[in-house]
């Protein structure tokens, strides 16, 4: 997810550099030219998904017979019977959402909306107090599930929805924006809000007689923000690398922050991942490797909170060492950030849990493939950077329904992805005490003392075994079919430059991104080895390039886009496409792409539609629908963000006139009733 790195102590916008790739040879040639191996090919869909059924045993068949079967059949007719039954949305640059004709679209849940005791009205104009926002709905939501309550229909109208609260726009939070004196926050009730602001919102919601969707003021409500107490878990737990002087012990931490996209367990908890949080904090000593390979400050932190010294919650911003020793001060504050944690949505009271052994890098989500009776637990991750990894996490038991629990994933083995340019790659383990493992890190000279060690520092054990640096690697989804892979490959500036270009990443320059697949070896989540190809390369139609049964074909104006960033899969085997373009590049690109918006797309034809646009200056994010289709919730997050310095990016949605905007869920229904994309 594209989070301006941003700061009242202004540092620039760095999330976006403008670029021009060179176009002197089409990307769909290049894209042809790269991919070998034609058993995970679209072309190929038959033998895969024959292989998939035929390799996978009997508890993955009794899983899902049907729609595999519907697969060979669409594949053995060229895809004639659409996946996708609506007529693609035009391009457009205005302060509205559009979804296809047949289609409704209603803003919901905006930030600001009372959802715990004691239910502060949301107030205009950033007029609401610090103690207020600890219960409204946090803002700039993005990744999100719904959890369904209830049996049989009651599940799709009766639910729990878990949605991220990535960051602020604190130009707009605030009456007249933050309060700052010599550089100095001085007003801490504007810092208790931003800091409220933050996290996860846990909601009770239910669909009425009319269709539209209400917060219900029920026991399962609450707000976790970067000030909820939390828990460690796995290796990390009790290290040195975690103790500070709110947690002498290395046990706890207060808080979650910048959180991204998401994941779901097989036990039904919902998994929130910290992505941009280092640049909330500074050190203004020497930088620990642990520090300086994630991007802590050593001058400023994003929003200044570290400035308030004289309240501990917020000092702890400032991991400066100042006492004798970590107990003393927060030097390693930033080390209890950075994690997966799991919260129980059920549970009201239940601590969240930082999952230490799953890695710490810029979560951008933790997606479990679908889990087997009797195996372990796949988990894959992206490290949302330019340069940075993909990553899976295996777990050490295997998975029994009913029994298995978040336990699970405090032990097992992370593994790092390196892709080779023969369509081939190789999962990687970064394992303290691995042969493998510990011959790199000799070769690198590369120290690390325990797995704790491995583990904080996990960017800098995939740099020492040779992972595939990526063009910003973001959301990954397994198809619950095929058994195959994708993952977002955003954008990157860097590429051709601080890193080479490769077949994973064959664009210079890269712009407009490109999602990238796999499956693994025997169809078995667990295997060391994969095959990969590029599903689309991002771009306009000179630019660009699709497979499809007949080979690849470029975009055009019913699906062109840039910048690709969400992924979900629903039961009928559509990928949705959640666009995020920054700030710099919605203003080159608005002639041409648009708003960011919502694409679906059919994986074996290669169909993609242009399904959804949104207002001026967000992106899309958190798609997720009901168990039977027919209600599609996303979020639109930021609208209007950057209009200070780019008018032409001025929002006032979802209200209108001249109000404030604000991030807000959308509802997405077909006017018939209908699933939502057929």
């Amino acid at each position: 997810m594209t989070d301006p790195i941003q700061s009242y102590f202004p540092t620039g916008n760095t999330e976006d550099a403008p670029t021009d790739p060179d176009v002197s040879r089409p990307f769909r040639e290049l894209l042809e030219a790269r991919v070998s191996r034609r058993d995970v090919l679209i072309g190929g869909a038959i033998a895969a998904v024959s292989n998939f059924m035929a390799s996978s045993g009997v508890a993955a068949l009794t899983r899902s017979l049907e729609r595999p079967a519907r697969l060979l059949v669409r594949a053995a007719s060229g895809g004639s019977d659409d996946l996708l039954g609506f007529s693609p949305v035009h391009v457009h640059a205005e302060d509205r959402v559009r979804v296809p004709v047949g289609y409704t679209a209603r803003p919901f849940l905006p930030a600001g909306t009372p959802i715990c005791v004691p239910y502060p009205p949301y107030r205009e104009g950033g007029l609401n107090t610090g103690a207020d926002q600890e219960s409204q709905a946090g803002h700039h939501h993005d990744g999100m599930h719904f959890f369904p309550l209830g049996e049989g229909e009651e599940r799709n109208r009766h639910g729990l929805l878990c949605l991220n609260h990535e960051y602020i726009d604190i130009a707009k939070l605030h009456p007249a924006g933050p309060t700052v004196v010599d550089g100095q926050r001085t007003v801490a009730d504007e810092v208790r809000k931003e800091v409220a602001a933050h996290g996860v919102s846990v909601v009770e919601i239910e669909r009425g007689d009319d269709g539209s969707w209400q917060v219900v003021r029920g026991r399962f409500n609450r707000r976790i923000t970067a000030a909820t107490p939390t828990r460690f878990s796995g290796p990390v737990r009790g290290s040195d690398h975690v103790r500070t002087r709110y947690s002498p012990e290395g046990t706890a931490s207060r808080g979650t922050l910048n959180n991204c996209a998401y994941g779901v367990t097989p036990w039904s908890t919902y998994l929130t991942c910290e992505e941009n949080w280092a640049f909330y904090f500074v050190n203004r000593g020497d930088n620990p490797r642990e520090h300086d390979r994630y991007g802590i400050s050593s001058t400023r932190s994003r929003y200044g909170w570290a400035t308030l010294q004289e309240i501990d919650e917020y000092a702890r911003f400032d991991a400066s060492r100042k006492g004798r020793s970590a107990v003393e001060d927060y030097r390693n504050e930033p080390n209890t950030m950075g994690w997966i944690v799991e919260i129980d949505p059920f549970d009201p009271d239940a601590v969240p849990v930082k999952r230490t052994a799953l890695g710490r890098f810029a979560h951008e989500g933790c997606w479990a493939a679908p889990a087997v009776e009797g195996r372990p637990v796949v988990f894959y991750m992206g490290d949302d950077a330019m340069n940075e990894y993909i990553y899976k996490f295996v777990t050490a038991e295997p998975y029994r329904p009913g029994a298995s629990r978040g336990e699970m994933l405090d032990d097992g083995v992370l593994y790092v992805a390196r892709f080779e340019e023969d369509g081939s790659g190789t999962w990687l383990p970064l394992v303290h005490g691995d042969p493998d493992f510990e011959a790199a890190c000799e070769a690198k000279g590369v120290v690390f003392a325990d797995q704790a060690d491995v583990l904080v520092n996990t960017r800098l054990a995939a740099d020492t075994v040779g992972a595939t640096p990526m063009d910003r690697p973001e959301w990954t989804v397994v198809h619950p079919d095929t058994g195959e892979v994708f993952c977002t490959l955003t954008n990157n500036a860097l590429r051709g430059t601080v890193s080479d270009v490769d077949s994973a990443n064959p664009r210079a320059r890269n712009s407009f991104g490109h999602i990238i697949r796999w499956r693994e070896e025997g169809d078995r989540y667990d295997a060391l080895d994969f095959n990969w190809d590029i599903f689309v390369l991002g771009g306009p139609p000179e630019d660009s390039g699709v497979r499809g049964p007949d080979g690849t074909v470029p975009l055009d104006d019913t699906n062109m886009f840039a910048s690709p960033d969400g992924l979900w899969i629903d039961a009928r085997g559509v990928l949705w496409i959640e666009l995020d373009m920054g700030t710099d590049q919605q203003v080159r690109e608005l002639g041409r792409f648009g708003n960011n918006a919502l694409l679906a797309a059919d994986p074996l034809t290669g169909d993609i539609r242009r399904f959804l646009v949104g207002p001026r200056g967000q992106e899309i994010t958190g798609c997720i629908g009901t168990p039977d289709g027919r209600t599609l919730f996303i979020n639109v997050q930021h609208p209007g963000e950057g209009s200070e310095a780019n008018p032409v990016l001025t929002s006032h949605w979802p209200e209108g006139g001249s109000a404030r905007p604000r991030s807000s869920v959308v509802v997405i229904t077909k006017d018939d009733g209908g699933v939502v994309g057929t």
